[in-house]
């Protein structure tokens, strides 16, 4: 099976985000809402997207003390988000009260996913923070920690997708941003691949934003990526 895409809606035009997701409906297989969407909107922002039928993936990259992450992660389970995120670097401490306010009601969502290094940073970006550690090793060394910790998946850049897949394994959930099209404009985003390149390396789900709600015709940009994907899939 091909992974899936969700579209990332950044923007705080919430008008727009719902044309997007009304025209993007039949070729995309979720909804990522990030942290300008919701500072905009908030908890009926997201209830709104929700009327679409698709799942949402609330990518708030949390990082916080243990208790307000927590409760964070609990007041998302109320907004019935099916995926968000934490980043990885806040320690074990943070995810295992991340993954046990996911669990207290027994239910299988939000997912949780945690966030390893940006696809905005390359090794410089990294050094100026004092990590001078080779970014693939930072990357599995973070996935593995949420592994161990008990999330579902980890977000990561294109570049790191067959490492983590072949050192982790087949179930660990693979989410990530960064995908550009050939030809297409990088913006901010400095590790990336084609998407047909990061479906082969084991990808999980593809989160696409600009290359799709910039593009002239989105339908016909989702509806061609999701073709790529298909192709590029085993047979």
């Amino acid at each position: 099976m091909p992974p899936s895409i969700y579209i990332a809606l950044d923007t705080t035009d919430l008008a727009r985000a719902k044309g997007l997701a009304e025209t993007l409906r039949p070729h995309v297989g979720g909804l990522k809402l990030g942290l300008e969407f919701y500072a905009a909107h908030g908890p009926a922002g997201v209830d709104a997207m929700t009327a679409f039928g698709l799942p949402i993936f609330l990518d708030l990259k949390l990082h916080d003390i243990p208790a307000t992450v927590a409760a964070a992660v609990n007041a998302a389970w109320r907004l019935g988000v099916t995926y968000m995120t934490v980043h990885a670097s806040g320690g074990p401490g943070m995810l295992h009260a991340a993954v046990a306010a996911a669990r207290e009601r027994g239910a299988e969502t939000p997912k949780l996913l945690g966030v390893t290094v940006l696809t905005s940073l390359d090794a410089g970006d990294l050094a100026s923070v004092g990590q001078v550690a080779v970014i693939e090793e930072q990357v599995l060394r973070l996935a593995a920690l949420a592994r161990d910790c008990g999330l579902n998946g980890v977000v990561c850049s294109p570049q790191e997708v067959r490492l983590l897949r072949s050192r982790l394994g087949p179930k660990l959930e693979l989410v990530v941003p960064g995908v550009r099209p050939a030809g297409a404009a990088l913006a901010d985003q400095k590790r990336t691949l084609t998407p047909a390149a990061t479906a082969k390396a084991g990808a999980t789900i593809l989160v696409i934003g600009r290359p799709i709600t910039a593009a002239p015709d989105p339908a016909k940009a989702a509806a061609e990526i999701a073709a790529e994907l298909i192709a590029a899939a085993p047979a």
